[in-house]
């Protein structure tokens, strides 16, 4: 069994790099980071979502922290856990990905979430009712990028002509792909669009906010 630790890089906590040496030192495979760009300060997100920690509104970049964090490691897995796709431009973001996984010699975890802050998506321009269609293309669009020397996708959320983006990953069909959530169709949109299972860490019976 293979294990992994999971901490929100707060800019108050400890460094990711620091982080990054305790972890591989003391044995585990991975470190996930999530990420939060922002949380909007409005009354009606503290009634969608309630008082959160600090910490949700304090975190490092994720891949700025990411990368301090495979430098400062030889063999540390280093994952996003999650990246919130539905928030980013999909073009930049495989380049970010590309960049650290080729740098780090291949050891990116790329999780992926829709996110669940629904004016916080909505600040990205994305309608959060549909953040989940938005992400499968997103992510089909890099994984695009990634694999091919001249690059182009055409769907509902994500256009772009012929492209030529480089660095491309250190494995050609790029980093695994791990689908977070724990709703009814998360098994389809690992098979849609994923490698890999990343569920929640939340009880069997408690109230699903991602589906």
């Amino acid at each position: 069994m293979k294990l992994g630790i999971a901490m929100f890089p707060a800019d108050f906590a400890v460094r990711p790099d620091e982080l990054a040496r305790a972890v591989e030192d003391r044995g585990f495979e991975s470190l996930f980071l999530p990420e939060h760009t922002h949380m909007p300060a409005t009354e009606r997100t503290r009634a969608e979502v309630g008082e959160l920690p600090a910490h949700f509104s304090h975190t490092h970049d994720l891949f700025v922290a990411l990368t301090y964090a495979a430098a400062a490691t030889r063999s540390l897995r280093v994952g996003t856990g999650i990246c919130l796709v539905p928030q980013r431009d999909p073009i930049v973001t495989a380049k970010a990905v590309a960049s650290l996984d080729a740098l780090s010699g291949g050891r990116v975890l790329f999780g992926v979430g829709a996110g669940w802050i629904s004016e916080e998506i909505a600040h990205h321009g994305t309608d959060p009712g549909r953040r989940w269609s938005v992400m499968a293309e997103r992510v089909k669009a890099m994984r695009r990028i990634w694999e091919d020397d001249v690059a182009e996708f055409h769907g509902e959320h994500v256009r772009f002509g012929p492209l030529w983006s480089w660095p491309k990953p250190h494995r050609p069909s790029g980093p695994p792909v791990l689908v977070g959530g724990s709703g009814p169709l998360v098994a389809s949109r690992v098979l849609d669009f994923g490698d890999e299972w990343m569920p929640r860490d939340v009880r069997p019976d408690a109230p699903m906010t991602c589906r």
